[in-house]
Formats: C-alpha cells, structure tokens, sequence
C-alpha cells in the first residue's frame, strides 16, 4: 500500500510558473507538486487561474497566440517546455477530457481507435480492436456500447458521451488524465458515474480535475488546491483542506461567503 501524503512519488511538478494572456497575468508564481496515482483537484472561484493551470500541464495554451509562459513543469524530471518535448507526444502522455462532451461525429469504434491510430499504438486491424475494447471496459462503458460499435458516438447520452472522450483518452495510453470540469454538463446518476471510475482510474493514472464543486472536491480528490485571483492559497489533502484550512482566504471560500 502506498501511504498518504509527502512520501508519495511526484508525477508533476511545477516551479514558479507565470501565465500571461498579452499584458494581464492570469496566474502568479504558481509552485506544486502533484502525486502520482492521486486524484489531485483544483477549485476556486471563476476566473481564478484553475483551468489555465491545468492546460499549462499538457501545454494547451501553447495554441494561444497570445498567452505567455513562464517557469517550468516537471514531468518525471523532465521539462515538459523544453525544447527537445513535442507537444504533440506529450498530449498522448497527458490526455484531457472537457467541461462539454465532444466526441468526434463518428461510429463510437472510431472515437476510440482515432488516437491510437495516429500514434501507430496497433500494427493491425485485431490489435486496434483490442485497444478499443480494453479502453471502453477501464471507462466502464463495454456493457452498454459492445453491441452498437459502429452508432454514432453523439447519438449516447451526456453521460455516456463524457466516457467515450475519457476512453478516447485511455486509449494512447497515457500517464496522467487532466479534467476541466468533467461533470458540469450531467446529470447527478452520470456524474456518480463518472466520480466512480475516476477513482477507479487513480489507480492506474494522475488524475488532475478542475472543479466549481466542493462537493465533488471532497468526494473524489486526495490532495486539493485552493486558487484566488491566479494565486495559489493553500494547497494540501483534501480532508485538511475542507476541514482545518490554513488560510482565512480558503475558510472563507469553503463556507460559502464568496465564490
């Protein structure tokens, strides 16, 4: 068994990380470390920096004309802004699911077998299939999809629709699995769901998600982050962080008096 708390290895870690969108710096100085196999979440009022730093960790600001980063993010040791990473290799290392359900308008088999297609994962036909099946059952979806491979994958319902671009994610094998707000677009029997298998998949993964619920926070995540106005206030385990925070800024904020 793993212990909790700082003896956990670090998947990702970040040092001094500044974000600028042209003049107006949306996050400051931003220094954390996020454990391996740990469900870590960021929440924090609108507009408070969470989802920017959550897209500097596989580099989708990088398709921002104008934003602006600096500092560096460690990857296994490694600095995922150097100049030797491909961004493109490391979004297969570091999958992202959204706020809204996008899967592609093509059959749920093609959903799946896109990634790995592109990223040469199968030398023949059997092997891709087995990739898509396998990442269908580790999204808990192959019960309800195995027969209707070749339906449109936007003909499911929400729910169903945010586990195929989770199985999307999976399927070129990646070592960390970002959320931005997976759940606010479903209901709360998908939402369940979706907290279910994630806490499954934290087994396997780094999962860092985003999200305006506390709720959620403190059901899902082991380590949270707490951000105001693109500073980091108070970063530690979940349950320290809901029920002894060390920050007036953070009491505040889980108690409702803004948000």
């Amino acid at each position: 068994m793993k212990k909790d708390g700082d003896t956990m290895k670090q998947k990702l870690i970040a040092e001094n990380v500044d974000v600028f969108y042209g003049e107006k710096q949306a996050i400051n100085n931003i220094s954390l470390g996020i454990n391996e196999n740990t469900i870590t979440a960021l929440i924090g009022p609108s507009g408070c920096g969470k989802s920017t730093f959550l897209r500097c960790l596989n580099r989708m600001n990088d398709v921002i004309d104008t934003c602006k980063i600096s500092g560096k993010i460690l990857m296994d040791n490694t600095d995922i802004y150097g100049t030797e990473v491909d961004p493109v290799e490391l979004r297969a290392k570091v999958g992202m699911v959204f706020q809204k359900p996008n899967p592609f308008p093509k059959s749920i088999f093609e959903n799946i077998a896109y990634g790995p297609r592109i990223h040469g994962l199968a030398s023949n036909n059997s092997e891709l299939k087995d990739i898509v099946l396998s990442s269908l059952e580790k999204a808990g979806l192959i019960d309800e999809v195995k027969d209707r491979l070749d339906d449109q994958a936007t003909g499911l319902s929400g729910g169903q629709q945010q586990r195929i671009c989770i199985a999307r994610a999976i399927a070129v094998s990646p070592e960390v699995i970002l959320m931005d707000e997976p759940c606010s677009a479903l209901d709360p029997i998908a939402t369940a769901k979706i907290e279910e298998l994630m806490n499954e998949l934290s087994q396997s993964y780094t999962i860092v998600i985003v999200t305006h619920s506390m709720q959620q926070a403190a059901r899902v995540s082991k380590k949270t982050a707490f951000f105001h106005l693109g500073d980091l206030i108070e970063y530690n385990d979940t349950d320290k962080i809901f029920t002894q925070p060390e920050n007036e800024k953070t009491q505040d904020y889980i108690t409702g008096r803004f948000g």
